[in-house]
């Protein structure tokens, strides 16, 4: 169930997209480069920035830029993240999603896209997974936009929004179990 600030609720009311297995091993390549350094990757970003993952998340807050969108699960590598990480990236969450591990949910898509709207950075707690939602977050974010995640044991990837990253995101989530369509129309909303 999501929950924002005022402590509204909507409903979490259904899964949209599972990755199938055949597509995990695509999605172990990065989308874009790597870097380790956040104040050399934030020389690189000149629009919103969106952040998925509280490792990265952490060290842009560390780095002195909240990301206008950051979804956070309170894991690292399957694992908890150390107290002083959780800490300092659920500090401000505004938002709360539900999104199960290799899925992509209602949800998560709504809560994202209420990030994307407000004036102020916005932190989107996800119980479950939020790795997934990187792919929903470069079809949602505009132009020139940078989507960042972390690659586990290399740094973080930065993806800067194209028409043509979008493509290929639609692409890939189109190959996923489940209703693309919804999907759709959930991230088209204007």
């Amino acid at each position: 169930m999501t929950r924002d600030d005022s402590g509204a609720a909507s409903d979490a009311d259904d899964q949209l997209l599972v990755l199938p297995d055949d597509l995990r091993h695509e999605l172990k390549e990065p989308l874009g480069p790597i870097e380790t350094d956040a104040e050399v990757l934030l020389e690189a970003v000149d629009g919103p920035l969106i952040a998925v993952g509280d490792v990265v998340t952490y060290h842009f807050l560390e780095a002195g830029r909240p990301p206008d969108v950051a979804l956070v699960d309170e894991r690292t590598k399957r694992d908890a993240v150390d107290e002083e990480i959780r800490e300092t990236v659920t500090e401000s969450t505004h938002i709360e999603a539900v999104n199960p591990p290799t899925e992509i949910t209602a949800d998560v898509v709504r809560a994202l896209r209420d990030g994307l709207e407000r004036e102020e950075p916005t932190t989107i707690l996800v119980e479950g997974e939020e790795d997934l939602v990187v792919l929903p977050a470069i079809i949602a974010a505009p132009e020139g936009a940078s989507v960042v995640y972390g690659q586990p044991d290399e740094g973080m990837v930065h993806v800067k929004v194209t028409d043509d990253h979008r493509a290929e995101m639609r692409a890939l989530l189109d190959r996923f179990e489940g209703d693309a369509d919804r999907l759709w129309d959930l991230l088209d909303r204007e």
